[in-house]
C-alpha cells in the first residue's frame, strides 16, 4: 500500500458544504485535500442550484419580452433557441466551477477528482477515476456527500422521456412538447414553471395536500392559482400509479380520493425529492450511525466514529445549498477547536419559479398546531409602488408573531426578488428581534423591502398603505 502524505483534514466531497469547509480548513492554515466524484462544486453548482437558476434567469427573460408591450416598448416576433437556453446554462455552472477550483489553489487545498472511501478511521483511499489506489492518512475526516434523485420503483431513467433534474440539466435542442412532474416541492415547481414558460404542456402532480409542502398555506394556494393562470394543470392530493413507458410518450393513472385519471405526456420529469448518498464513501469496517439513511450528527458534527465528521444534505434536511456551506464551515471551526455557531436554527427557503418563494420560521399551520398565540400581518405586493412599477405586484410579506412580545415567529414571502428579501427577516431572528423593531426602521421608498415594514406594522393594525 502506497501511502501519501498526511493531512489535518480530507473532505470527501466537493459540493457547497465540502469546497466550503475545505476553503475554511485551508483559511486556516491546516493541510487539507478534497476529493470530489465529478468536479468542484458538486451536484449544486454542476447540476442543480446554479444551472437551475441559469434556466429559470431565461425563461423569466422570456416572459418579460413578452409583456413589453405594457411598458410601452415593441418587442416584435419574440422567439427563443431551446438549444441556445440550455447551453448557457451548462456555461454558468462551467464558470463557477472553474471560480471553485480557483478559491482551492488560493487556499492551498489539494483537490482530486475521484470516488473517494474512508477504509477504517484515519485513512482515506481514492477507489475509482484518474488517481485511483492512492491511500492518504488524515487525522480528520469531513463528509460532505450529499444526496442524489430519488427515483420512482420499476422506473427506469433514460434521460428522455423519464427524467429526473439531472436528465433535465443535459444540453438538449427543444422541449417536450408536454410533460407531467411528479413531485410539487422546490425542484418540481421550478422546473413546471421552466417549461411552461417555453411552451409544454406541464401537469404538476403532489401527493400531499398542497403544492410546495413546506411552506406556508396561503404562498401554496396563490402559487397554485398563479400556476393554473398561468396554463398549468395542477393535481394535489395525488398519487401516481402504473407507469408505462412507450416508444413515444409516457402514460401514468392519477389517483385521488379513489377516483382514477388517465394522463400521457411526451416526458416525465421524476421530483419526488432526494435521497443520501453514501456510495462508496465508507469500507465495511467504517460503521457510523445512521438515521433513515442519513449520517447522526452531534452538536460538533462528529459521527458515532471519532475524527469522522459529516455536513451538508448527507446529514438529512433541510436539503438547502446554502445551510450545508452553514454546516460545514462550523463543522471545520468545531474540528479544530474555533468557535462555531453549532447545528442550523434559523435558515431560509428560497425556490426560484415566478412568484419567487422565501421563507424562515415556522408556517401558520405550525404556529396553531403548536397552540402560539400568534398575530399575522400580511402586505400584498399590489401596495407596493416599486412593485407596481416594475410590473410584478403579484404576492405579498406574511409575518407571524407571538401576540404578547412581538417575537417573530416565522415569515413568508411570494413574489418577485422574495429570496432577496428574506434575509433582513432571518437577520432579525437570529438577534431576537421583533416586528416592532422592523416597522421602526426606516426602509427606502420605492423598493420591495418597504412591504416587509409594512407586513410588520400590519401584525399590529398600523400598515399604512393598506
Amino acid at each position: 500500500m502506497a501511502e501519501t502524505t498526511e493531512y489535518d483534514l480530507i473532505v470527501i466531497g466537493g459540493g457547497p458544504a465540502g469546497y466550503a469547509g475545505a476553503i475554511r480548513a485551508g483559511q486556516l492554515g491546516k493541510k487539507v485535500a478534497c476529493i470530489e466524484l465529478e468536479r468542484a462544486g458538486g451536484t449544486c453548482l454542476n447540476w442543480g442550484c446554479i444551472p437551475t437558476k441559469a434556466l429559470l434567469k431565461s425563461a423569466e427573460f422570456y416572459r418579460s419580452l413578452q409583456k413589453a408591450g405594457s411598458f410601452g416598448i415593441v418587442a416584435k416576433d419574440v422567439g427563443f433557441d431551446f438549444a441556445k437556453v440550455m447551453e448557457r446554462s451548462r456555461g454558468v455552472a462551467g464558470q463557477m466551477a472553474k471560480g471553485v477550483e480557483f478559491l482551492f489553489r488560493k487556499n492551498k487545498v489539494d483537490y482530486f477528482i475521484g470516488r473517494a472511501q474512508v477504509t477504517v478511521p484515519g485513512m482515506v483511499e481514492i477507489t475509482a477515476g484518474e488517481h485511483k489506489g492512492k491511500f492518504f492518512r488524515t487525522k480528520s475526516v469531513l463528509l460532505a456527500t450529499g444526496a442524489k434523485p430519488r427515483r420512482l420503483p420499476d422506473v427506469p431513467v433514460d434521460g428522455k422521456r423519464i427524467m429526473t433534474s439531472r436528465e433535465a440539466l443535459e444540453p438538449r435542442d427543444h422541449a417536450p412538447k408536454s410533460i407531467v412532474i411528479i413531485g410539487a416541492g422546490a425542484i418540481g415547481v421550478e422546473f413546471a414553471y421552466f417549461y411552461n414558460a417555453f411552451g409544454s404542456k406541464v401537469t404538476l402532480v403532489e401527493m400531499l395536500p398542497q403544492v410546495v409542502p413546506v411552506e406556508d398555506e396561503d404562498v401554496a394556494k396563490a402559487l397554485q392559482r398563479s400556476f393554473e393562470k398561468a396554463g398549468m394543470t395542477v393535481h394535489v392530493g395525488t398519487k401516481v400509479e402504473n407507469v408505462r413507458v412507450k416508444q413515444d410518450r409516457v402514460e401514468l393513472t392519477l389517483v385521488k380520493e379513489g377516483n382514477s385519471t388517465e394522463v400521457e405526456a411526451e416526458s416525465l420529469l421524476v421530483a419526488i425529492g432526494v435521497a443520501p448518498n453514501l456510495e462508496g464513501a465508507l469500507s465495511a469496517k467504517v460503521k457510523l450511525e445512521l438515521e433513515r439513511g442519513y449520517v447522526k450528527v452531534d452538536e460538533n458534527y462528529q459521527t458515532s466514529v471519532k475524527g469522522i465528521y459529516a455536513a451538508g444534505d448527507i446529514i438529512g434536511p433541510p436539503w438547502l445549498a446554502h445551510v450545508a456551506t452553514f454546516e460545514a464551515v462550523n463543522a471545520v471551526n468545531a474540528i479544530f477547536g474555533h468557535p462555531h455557531s453549532g447545528r442550523v436554527k434559523v435558515f431560509p427557503g428560497c425556490t426560484y419559479c415566478q412568484p419567487q418563494i422565501a421563507s424562515t420560521g415556522l408556517t401558520e399551520k405550525q404556529c396553531r398546531e403548536r397552540k402560539l398565540d400568534y398575530k399575522v400581518g400580511k402586505f400584498p405586493f399590489t401596495a407596493s409602488g416599486k412593485a407596481v412599477a416594475a410590473g410584478d405586484s403579484e404576492g405579498f410579506v406574511k409575518v407571524i408573531s407571538d401576540a404578547r412580545t412581538g417575537e417573530i415567529f416565522g415569515v413568508h414571502i411570494l413574489g418577485n426578488e422574495a429570496p432577496e428579501l428574506i434575509a433582513e427577516y432571518v437577520l432579525a431572528m437570529n438577534m431576537e428581534g421583533s416586528v416592532d423593531e422592523v416597522h421602526r426602521s426606516i426602509h427606502a421608498h420605492p423598493t420591495l423591502s418597504e412591504a416587509l415594514m409594512e407586513a410588520a406594522a400590519a401584525t399590529t393594525g398600523e400598515a399604512i398603505h393598506i
